[in-house]
């Protein structure tokens, strides 16, 4: 293994730890750790779209058994992102023949969605405490509405995430609470995965399609994340949340300032 594939080992291994960890930051911290490498806009996002649908799969897997999915909820998210992803991909498809337009459609769509993922971690518990503290109020939705709002959600990540990889985690949480803030915590981070799963997958493969996969760099990738994970989720809560979340939020928004600016 030469120095830059152990490199891109370091890199799944570090970004790992902090998913186990903190539960965010798997997108909004590979794809800009790709481009810092000098890997092309189009295949970093395509490519840490297949490693965050891998990564993602085995936390279906356990909050499946732990009952933790509301599949209804999935199944409305779903309905508006994987169509959205097909728009998204077809859309980019058409700049395909200009690399040079649609990595620039790319790194300004990331530098938003960071600031944007940034702002949704930094706030998130006032953004909770808001949505149960009006959760009952006498605007609440009706579940027509809700279900058709839950599509819109869904919709709004698909573009995000087909454009950037980034989103599906710390924006879909988000979303996810303010909609649905007497759904329990567990349940909502539970849906959010199964739902990124297909989303990832699908937006992904599209990418692949299109020749923005690397595989080799993926296979490294995994190889360091998988135990970054495993040690990062054993070590939940030795380190602050209140001075994890500020820290990962001020490095996305440098980052995101940087590719949007």
């Amino acid at each position: 293994m030469d120095v830059g594939n152990f490199g891109f080992v370091v890199a799944g291994l570090i970004v790992g730890f902090v998913v186990g960890m903190t539960g965010v930051g798997g997108g909004s911290l590979m794809t800009p750790i790709l481009l810092w490498f000098g890997i092309n806009p189009a295949t970093a996002v395509g490519t840490d779209l297949l490693y965050a649908a891998i990564t993602k799969s085995g936390g279906v897997w356990v909050h499946k058994k732990n009952d933790n999915i509301d599949w209804k909820i999935t199944g409305w998210l779903t309905l508006g992102s994987v169509p959205a992803v097909a728009v998204t991909l077809w859309f980019l498809s058409h700049l395909h023949a200009d690399a040079q337009a649609m990595n620039a459609v790319i790194k300004q769509a990331l530098g938003v969605v960071l600031l944007l993922t940034a702002m949704a971690i930094l706030f998130k518990k006032q953004l909770l405490a808001f949505a149960q503290k009006h959760a009952g109020d006498h605007y609440s939705l009706s579940d027509r509405n809700l279900n058709g709002l839950t599509v819109v959600t869904g919709v709004v990540l698909g573009v995000m995430v087909a454009l950037t990889s980034i989103g599906a985690g710390a924006l879909g949480t988000v979303a996810l609470f303010l909609l649905y803030p007497f759904l329990p915590t567990r349940r909502l981070v539970g849906t959010e995965i199964a739902h990124a799963v297909p989303l990832t997958l699908v937006a992904g493969l599209g990418h692949a399609s299109m020749g923005n996969m690397d595989w080799h760099l993926l296979g490294f990738l995994l190889m360091g994340s998988l135990p970054g994970i495993y040690i990062g989720s054993h070590l939940t809560g030795r380190i602050p949340d209140g001075v994890l979340r500020p820290c990962l939020a001020v490095m996305l928004v440098a980052i995101g300032y940087k590719l949007a600016f």
